[in-house]
């Protein structure tokens, strides 16, 4: 009964996250129509006239609202994707399992339409006015729809190249929501006047449903999931060329590495790594056939390989470091975008 118990459980589990996705992507649909709504309507007392300036305040806000969506409880459990670029890129960087995209992209882009209807349900008229347009994006109208679609496709490429990068080193992994809201600002801020700076099919995705047929929505859906496929080639292509270790290798060679570092630092002789006894004289210390340094020349651990002292499994190649990220805001042992 236990066993079944425990299958049936790690079967639901993929659901479960893919319900917190759909929250997740409400909550960021029905604030952007929100803020649209209260920055580009003209009788509200927050109307900014200046597209530029408008969207310059947009990106700020989308960004902080998404590093915090990812740090909370939800995000931490499923991951904070919020994207379906996003889930395809963690997919291909081998860090979420294949078997969950469908779940996480359709719960996304179901979240989509969710969030914009409970803006127009609680914004009412307004939301629908031209200038708003249910948050719904368009390019400039000087922009041919194949500019728009390198530019969406580069620019998510780019912040996705960026994060898989930052994955592949322990020191800036705990850096990635941070990195991803930024990188968020400024794509709205920049490319927002021009292409629309989506890069998110789900942003994209419900709005265009309420607001009328939409001839570049083809272009808004595949091309941030094309840039994120080739952010995802270009990080394993530029990523440190490490070998992925088992857990007995790595402390093996973290042993070793330690070893090699002290008999620099202090010129004692080496100490043996093999599986022999090791006979410790009557004028050696007897302390298990190791020397301990002074206090003030004992080194930090930190660092090494296999090290857990911060920052989970170092030197574990390109996924152990990812999965030390994701459990890093996971709040979880596993990877927090490895449901169940």
């Amino acid at each position: 009964m236990i066993m079944v118990s425990t299958a049936f459980f790690s079967r639901l589990a993929p659901l479960t996250r893919a319900a917190d996705e759909f929250i997740l992507t409400t909550v960021v649909l029905f604030l952007a129509v929100t803020i649209l709504r209260w920055l580009r309507d003209a009788s509200s007392a927050l109307y900014i006239a200046d597209l530029n300036v408008a969207l310059g305040v947009v990106g700020a806000l989308s960004g902080a609202i998404l590093t915090g969506l990812i740090l909370t409880p939800l995000g931490r459990r499923s991951g904070g994707h919020m994207n379906p670029a996003v889930t395809v890129f963690l997919s291909l960087m081998k860090v979420f399992p294949g078997r969950s995209v469908v779940p996480y992209v359709l719960a996304q882009l179901l979240g989509s339409v969710a969030g914009t209807a409970l803006a127009r349900l609680v914004w009412g008229s307004p939301v629908g006015l031209p200038a708003v347009n249910h948050a719904a994006i368009r390019p400039a109208l000087t922009w041919e729809p194949i500019s728009v679609f390198f530019a969406e496709a580069g620019a998510m490429a780019g912040l996705m190249l960026v994060v898989g990068l930052a994955m592949t080193r322990t020191r800036l992994a705990r850096l990635v929501p941070y990195l991803i809201g930024l990188g968020v600002a400024l794509v709205i801020t920049l490319l927002g006047p021009l292409s629309g700076g989506s890069i998110n099919p789900a942003r994209q995705f419900g709005p265009a449903l309420f607001s009328g047929p939409a001839t570049d929505l083809g272009i808004y859906l595949v091309a941030p999931v094309l840039g994120a496929a080739f952010g995802a080639w270009l990080s394993h292509l530029l990523r440190p060329r490490t070998r992925p270790l088992s857990a007995p290798t790595r402390t093996v060679e973290a042993a070793a590495l330690n070893q090699a570092t002290f008999q620099a630092a202090t010129k004692v002789p080496p100490i043996s790594t093999s599986h022999e006894p090791i006979r410790v004289s009557s004028s050696e210390p007897a302390n298990n056939g190791h020397i301990s340094p002074p206090a003030n020349q004992r080194l930090s651990h930190e660092w090494l390989p296999g090290s857990h002292s911060r920052g989970g499994e170092r030197g574990a190649g390109t996924r152990g470091r990812a999965r030390s990220y994701y459990s890093g805001y996971s709040g979880s042992a596993s990877c927090c975008c490895r449901p169940g």
